[in-house]
């Protein structure tokens, strides 16, 4: 259960890690859960690494947006079966804590994380791969996906990794105490009925549309998406007053952005602006 040995200290381009395949191209990262055979299950060692990347991507100013998908026609079965679950039964309560944050924490470094996520979903999305869904911001879907909080299944509640707090608040709560209650699985056209997708594309597209999206939000202001992002999370604790004025203090840090005067130049000239993200 210790940390892996060589966490992200290089730029995000330059790294190569071992436990998914990682792309960075014009601003956009692309994260491929990469075990296709057993539909990209999770190990102890995959959640580790995914959080350090998510951690170290508030540290690479190249990178503007991100794109997690999975390999091999499916998002990801969840935590493997014989690799987690199996030694899961044989710890002892301290162990099992230590685990169940050690997931949390990939959530809370997604959320954390300044540059906006979009999922492309396809096939088999369930159980922490449907919780990694969850926690992007953006959510595409192929015709055929499904979703499935599967962890009633297993003899588990559905209170994991924070999906009682954030599943409600994007499908509303009798939709989420179904899924989470029930662990079945949610179809490509209910969770776009329901707000979980954004829209639902073929399986050929899904991968291009995802990346077409976050390339969209890398183009947009750097400081300002970051902000979003920020407020986004930051305002669920907040009553609207609040909100109000914290959207005050961030807009007006916006406004001290080199981008800002650019965007007003190139609209002053009636071209399209070219942020730069300072």
């Amino acid at each position: 259960m210790s940390r892996p040995a060589n966490p992200v200290t290089v730029p995000l381009a330059d790294y190569s890690p071992q436990h998914f395949l990682l792309a960075a191209v014009d601003g956009v990262a692309t994260v491929t859960l990469n075990r296709p055979e057993r539909k990209n299950p999770l190990t102890f060692e995959s959640y580790r690494e995914l959080t350090d990347f998510f951690r170290a991507c508030a540290f690479d100013d190249a990178v503007k947006s991100i794109v997690v998908t999975g390999a091999g026609g499916n998002f990801s079965s969840g935590g493997d079966v014989f690799e987690i679950i199996g030694p899961l039964v044989k710890m002892d309560t301290k162990g099992l804590t230590a685990f169940t944050r050690m997931t949390g924490d990939l959530v809370k470094a997604m959320r954390a994380c300044p540059q906006p996520i979009v999922a492309a979903v396809e096939g088999i999305c369930a159980g922490a791969g449907a919780i990694i869904a969850m926690a992007s911001d953006m959510r595409l879907a192929a015709s055929g996906a499904k979703v499935a909080f599967l962890f009633n299944k297993v003899g588990l509640g559905g209170c994991d990794m924070g999906a009682c707090a954030i599943l409600p608040r994007i499908i509303g709560q009798s939709r989420a105490s179904e899924l989470l209650y029930t662990g079945r699985f949610m179809t490509a056209e209910e969770g776009e009925r329901w707000g979980f997708f954004s829209r639902i594309v073929t399986p050929e597209q899904v991968l291009s549309q995802a990346q077409l999206l976050a390339k969209q939000v890398a183009d947009g202001p750097t400081f300002g998406n970051t902000m979003t992002k920020r407020m986004l999370a930051m305002e669920w604790a907040m009553s609207v007053e609040e909100a109000i004025e914290a959207e005050a203090v961030a807009q007006a840090l916006c406004m001290t952005t080199a981008d800002f005067e650019r965007a007003f130049e190139a609209f002053a000239n009636k071209v399209k602006p070219v942020f730069r993200g300072d």
